[in-house]
């Protein structure tokens, strides 16, 4: 008998149909005589309405209270599920994130877990009961209710599992499993049997949207054994997400091929090449709750330079406002703001053993005459900003390069 947790995705849960299915699934478990937790998202597309609601009454709503009209698609759905499962005989109760609690920080539309308290999930286990958690939700220490921002049902989940020390995550979801890039854009794209820690949260970071960036830092963390499985599909084991690397004799150079089209470039023009400059402009877009990612500075000449970095496109009119101010205190020349860019990556393992990686992407991308805005990488990863309109031929052109194409062995 194990303790596992299941998260369903909102096209899992996306019809009275859907919500069915995902019963009879969590039911099987149940009659094996497992003890399962369930988390939920909202139903497909139901964030989406609720936020538009609130932007049809503000340009910039009090996010507060747009935490409190965007968690309800979650307690809509946790006890619709908790009817289904009674209906075919399953005992069950659900709990919106403040119910367990989910004890998070006050960034809200933003937040992050900081605890959670596991007495109430565990008695209603011992109970024999099913219990289903919302998704994407908790409280903080005044009271009030929290969301986790786009994706957080995933990093719910895994969190859930880590505080009851689960056997197994699973991440069901409108895939059957991590694949080697889009299959969308590449239909050759193939499902990884396994993939390591490490590579999931570079692609997660670089804008794969199959999990979400913090549930896999929360998985690598605690060591939680990270499943992802497709909802519409019967068997199949998946993708396996773990700390070691690949079995095989020679591991992969590249892994998969990441990509993110939520990308924004800010530039800040005629900046003072001085110490402390990089502070005086980061510090306010910090303050302000906005992500920076890529951040490249130029070579300074005639005692300025010019300071570029990427945010989300949703970022990017509150990071041009705080600029302005920030321009006009550095004497800087201009701001510019551009939302025709992507970024693409390549992610493994391999690369720390194989010299040349980034030379032979580079040299992909100038045979498609893809010009390259900025470049970053780590040990594992190389991405590099581009124009918006390559990124469909980029992706194909490297993950053919890298002979992502070729049957796993």
């Amino acid at each position: 008998m194990a303790l596992i947790v299941q998260k369903y995705g909102g096209t899992s849960v996306g019809s009275v149909e859907r919500i069915q299915n995902v019963a009879r699934r969590v039911a099987q478990y149940h009659r094996e005589g497992h003890r399962v937790v369930v988390v939920v998202s909202a139903m497909s597309g139901e964030t989406n309405r609720l936020v538009a609601l609130t932007q049809a009454l503000s340009e910039n709503p009090d996010p507060r209270e747009v935490d409190q009209v965007i968690a309800t698609g979650e307690q809509v759905t946790i006890g619709l599920l908790a009817i289904a499962l009674q209906e075919i005989g399953v005992p069950a109760k659900s709990f919106t994130g403040w119910q367990v609690p989910i004890h998070t920080d006050s960034a809200h539309t933003k937040a992050r877990i900081l605890s959670i308290e596991r007495e109430a999930i565990e008695r209603e286990l011992d109970a024999g009961k099913v219990v289903i958690v919302a998704g994407f939700q908790g409280i903080d220490v005044e009271g009030d209710v929290t969301t986790l921002g786009r994706g957080g049902s995933d990093t719910t989940a895994v969190a859930v599992a880590a505080a009851l020390q689960a056997d197994e995550c699973q991440i069901y979801t409108d895939v059957d499993g991590v694949y080697t890039t889009d299959p969308r854009i590449v239909p050759e794209a193939r499902k990884l049997d396994c993939i390591t820690f490490e590579e999931m949260l570079e692609m997660a970071s670089m804008g794969s949207k199959v999990l979400q960036i913090r549930s896999v830092e929360f998985a690598g963390k605690y060591k939680v054994k990270l499943r992802v499985l497709s909802s519409f599909e019967e068997g199949g084991e998946g993708t396996l997400i773990t700390v070691e690397e690949g079995q095989s004799m020679e591991q992969p150079i590249i892994s998969g091929i990441a990509f993110n089209r939520d990308e924004a470039k800010v530039t800040l023009l005629g900046v003072p090449d001085k110490p402390g400059v990089a502070y005086q402009i980061l510090g306010p877009i910090a303050e302000a709750n906005i992500d920076v990612d890529m951040i490249v500075q130029n070579v300074g000449h005639d005692g300025t330079t010019d300071f570029s970095f990427t945010v989300s496109k949703n970022d990017l009119k509150k990071a041009l406002g705080i600029l302005e101010e920030v321009k006009r205190a550095l004497g800087a020349r201009a701001v510019e703001g551009d939302r025709s860019v992507c970024k693409v990556s390549i992610v493994g393992v391999g690369m720390r053993s194989h010299p040349g990686v980034a030379a032979k992407m580079f040299k992909v991308l100038a045979d498609e005459g893809i010009n390259i805005q900025m470049i970053s990488t780590s040990e594992i990863k190389i991405s590099v900003v581009i124009d918006e309109k390559y990124l469909e031929l980029a992706v194909r052109a490297l993950h053919k390069a890298f002979d992502l194409d070729a049957p796993q062995e």
